[in-house]
């Protein structure tokens, strides 16, 4: 019997649903037993999100700050096979539950040695999330086998207003003239692809998953346009964060009142900057188009597009 363990969190609920998509093939061989295991802040996070609430959050994301649990429902003894980590990208960082969890007595002991496949589902931007995953992994020991991204439907410039709506609202289409924020249903069902190329390697031998299973299924996409933009965004978000962390903790008068300076900045950064940053990409693109293939095959890695 092949062991596979997944953890997860979701606050929508989206991603449970791309982890089923996924999982169902592995469910249904009998030579494969599947354990899940939810995460569970030890104070959970409000869904939809107070405005501020949700911005009050970002110095410890994005800076990686473990937050409280609840107990862990895995016996952390256990030897699995494989195990999938799913998780969503909040401030171009992995989720603060996923990112506690990593930090875990009970991830060290789970991870060490072990093939693990990142399942993300998020809006667009995931590319230094999942470098900070994969940083993690590498401390903790294990072997990054595959990754799967599904994003947004809408588009980026849509997703802009799409999805803060949907976080803020609770609904994914709140109003009519908004696109409905979140992946696309078909996608998310044909994600079971994944599952049935992971389970037929499970029952392939009993040896050790060494190498990507999920290479020409399209398990990733890279946009390049948005390379530039993360990696400038992150070292930003970087700075605030430790300035926004330094100013109190997170209830704090001094953090809310850092906060909305930090807030009106971002606006006016989005509205300026990032759309005079997108136009010279795009004319300064060709002199750089080796360097840009070479950074979207990096970054696909390792299922590759």
């Amino acid at each position: 019997m092949r062991r596979v363990l997944v953890v997860h969190f979701s606050q929508t609920g989206q991603l449970n649903r791309l982890v089923q998509s996924v999982c169902a093939p592995l469910q249904a061989s009998e030579g494969i037993a599947v354990d899940f295991l939810a995460l569970q802040p030890a104070k959970p996070f409000p869904f939809p999100w107070p405005f501020l609430g949700f911005f009050r959050i970002f110095p410890e994301t994005v800076l990686m700050k473990p937050q409280p649990l609840l107990p862990l429902a895995v016996d952390a003894g256990r030897d699995y096979d494989l195990i999938i980590l799913a998780y969503q990208v909040w401030f171009l960082s992995p989720s603060l539950p996923f990112t506690s969890f990593l930090a875990t007595p009970e991830a060290a002991r789970l991870l060490q040695g072990k093939p693990v496949v990142t399942l993300i589902g998020c809006r667009n931007m995931w590319l230094m999330a999942q470098e900070k995953v994969k940083a993690r992994l590498q401390d903790l020991g294990a072997r990054l086998v595959d990754n799967v991204v599904l994003t947004d439907a809408c588009g980026t410039a849509a997703s802009f207003l799409a999805t803060p709506l949907w976080m803020f609202t609770g609904r994914q289409k709140p109003y009519s003239w908004v696109p409905r924020a979140g992946i696309d249903e078909t996608e998310m069902a044909a994600a079971s692809r994944f599952g049935a190329a992971m389970a037929n390697r499970l029952l392939a031998d009993d040896l050790a998953i060494d190498r990507p299973m999920l290479r020409g299924l399209g398990a990733v996409k890279v946009d390049e346009k948005l390379i530039a933009s993360e990696k400038v965004g992150n070292r930003s978000f970087t700075l605030w964060s430790r300035l926004l962390s330094a100013l109190g903790p997170q209830q704090s008068r001094r953090r809310g009142a850092g906060l909305v300076v930090y807030i009106v900045f971002l606006i006016c950064l989005i509205v300026t900057v990032v759309p005079i940053t997108a136009l010279l990409k795009k004319l300064l693109a060709p002199l750089f188009k080796a360097r840009i293939q070479r950074e979207k095959a990096y970054f696909a890695g390792p299922s590759g597009e």
